[in-house]
């Protein structure tokens, strides 16, 4: 009887031993995570990798998870040769299997030959620039959130049905801007609008007293913006200063925070389209935030953090079912069809590209980026300028 509670403790001692060395034996898996850290776009660059993050803690979190995931991540600075280094950097790496890509449309371009090259998997999470998916037919490369060309569409749309005629255009130069010229030019000439006149400017440029002046002789009622979050700052406060009362409609490039924090009150009444539903509508846009708010982060997951978490968690859902493989990730990936995610179903169509029927439309608020629909502005209570 004195030998049975030895061997009773042991035989309990090892099954706990053994149950410990099954979970620490699960291999771990890279995955890169890539978008820009630094730099005047990086609050959108920390909330997506804040989101990614998240998404790597709440599967090493499931005891049922297969492999346990570590998050490399790498700074693009929105920088297309900065980009090139950050995807090569990762892809010749043989022990990260894929990675969550790119805010900055001019990084992404700049960065889908190398994941060609190196036959890495890539779902980008941000960047809307159409050629990333469509002027190649790379394998590799897939993207959960949609194009400028949905944006556009939308945008013309909706600012021609609020009976808007005239517009002058400024857009940066990079392919990033001159794409949304191109698209919103595009569906702004299908719905009846007017454009007045059109304005290309440098990323770096800080002064806009040429452009903002020609633009005010040509009397616009809105002033449409094709660029980041920086220079629509700079843009929508100098016109300001020079008098230009005219609306000013962005693209998703300013649905942040920082334009906001930049702006304060002059932000009021600007306008941003961004694809997908709002994810505060979303069966899991709750369930995000909240888990994000658990992480304490300092950031917060801006506008497309939604879209890096979705990104992640997909890839992490495809290596758990076929394996830390590049190959077999990338074929996987490219089967997604009417995959739930907290940004709505994802199916890639042939080329890599998510087909998000949805474009929400945002205007600024008392200081906050409010859902259309939901605001003062669309029942009337307010007006744009």
């Amino acid at each position: 009887m004195h030998n049975c509670v030895p061997r009773v403790f042991w035989a309990a001692a090892l099954a706990a031993a053994l149950a410990l060395d099954a979970g620490a034996a699960k291999q771990t898996v890279k995955i890169a995570y890539i978008g820009p850290l630094t730099g005047g776009v990086s609050a959108n660059g920390i909330g997506g990798r804040n989101s990614a993050d998240l998404a790597v803690r709440l599967r090493n979190a499931d005891p049922k998870a297969r492999y346990r995931y570590e998050l490399v991540s790498l700074d693009d600075e929105c920088k297309p040769n900065i980009a090139v280094q950050a995807a090569t950097k990762a892809a010749s790496d043989n022990s990260v299997v894929a990675g969550v890509t790119h805010y900055c449309s001019v990084a992404a371009i700049a960065a889908v030959d190398t994941y060609h090259k190196f036959g890495f998997p890539a779902v980008v999470w941000g960047a809307v620039l159409p050629d990333i998916t469509y002027r190649n037919n790379y394998a590799e490369v897939h993207r959960v959130n949609g194009t400028m060309i949905n944006q556009n569409d939308v945008a013309a749309k909706f600012m021609t049905g609020l009976k808007y005629k005239r517009w002058v255009i400024i857009h940066d130069t990079t392919d990033y801007g001159k794409g949304h010229d191109k698209y919103f030019t595009e569906y702004l000439t299908k719905y009846g609008g007017q454009v007045l006149g059109r304005f290309g400017v440098t990323a770096d440029q800080q002064d806009f007293t040429a452009e903002l002046t020609k633009a005010k002789e040509l009397k616009p009622e809105v002033i449409y913006f094709g660029g980041l979050t920086p220079i629509g700052v700079r843009i929508r406060s100098q016109m300001e200063r020079l008098g230009i009362d005219a609306v000013f409609e962005g693209t998703s490039g300013i649905k942040s925070d920082s334009y906001i924090d930049g702006l304060g009150k002059l932000a009021e009444g600007s306008l941003s389209f961004i694809e997908g539903a709002p994810w505060e509508k979303l069966p899991g846009g709750l369930y995000f935030i909240g888990k994000y708010a658990q992480q304490k982060y300092d950031q917060g997951p801006e506008a497309y953090g939604p879209f890096a978490f979705t990104a992640a968690g997909l890839i992490m859902d495809v290596i758990e079912q076929v394996g830390p493989n590049r190959r077999k990730v990338i074929e996987e990936l490219r089967k997604t069809r009417d995959r739930d995610s907290i940004v709505g179903k994802i199916s890639f169509d042939d080329h890599g590209q998510n087909v998000v029927p949805l474009i929400t439309k945002y205007v600024v608020q008392d200081g906050k980026w409010v859902v259309w629909e939901d605001s003062e502005y669309a029942s009337g209570r307010r007006k744009l300028k």
